[in-house]
């Protein structure tokens, strides 16, 4: 069952893998939350109005050049995929919400093609294959090898939050 507690509070429109965990995770096994969270250093997770489809981009928001882009004065940011949470289960989307600012990576195609589970219907007519303990690990080790690194300077000014909340 999906917790929809958006008219309560405003919807948080970027999450972290720790967040989206501890608000669609309750039922994922230790292994699956554990693997998650190799993610968490470099990716954020976005939404639109429904709160339990996410796509998947790089915490930093790089930019990249759109080759099919009329213009190349600005770029897109790349979307490494879509979680959507339904009943407790978790499923990866074959598909992300490309726009005008937001295109979908190649390499997620792939990764989707070789998780190995049968395709299932999903709302909003979205097509996804469940994550679990059989295919976790192919997955998250799928992402890691073609998501970006983080930048020095972003690794600077986590280590300078954290140093700051170690003196509270």
């Amino acid at each position: 069952m999906i917790n929809n507690n958006s008219n309560k509070y405003k919807l948080k429109k970027t999450i972290s893998m720790k967040k989206f965990i501890s608000e669609f995770g309750e039922t994922f096994s230790p292994h699956v939350k554990a693997r998650l969270l190799e993610l968490e250093m470099r990716s954020v997770l976005t939404r639109k109005e429904d709160m339990n489809i996410l796509d998947i981009k790089h915490v930093e928001h790089t930019k990249y050049k759109d080759d099919t882009a009329a213009t190349t004065t600005s770029g897109k940011e790349y979307a490494f995929g879509q979680f959507i949470a339904i009943d407790g289960d978790l499923f990866f989307s074959k598909n992300c919400i490309e726009s005008d600012t937001v295109m979908q990576a190649d390499k997620v195609i792939n990764l989707y093609d070789t998780l190995g589970n049968n395709e299932v219907i999903l709302e909003a007519d979205a097509v996804g294959k469940k994550l679990d303990d059989s295919n976790i690990d192919f997955f998250v080790d799928g992402m890691l090898s073609f998501f970006p690194e983080v930048s020095k300077k972003y690794t600077q000014i986590l280590k300078e939050m954290m140093s700051y909340e170690k003196v509270r």
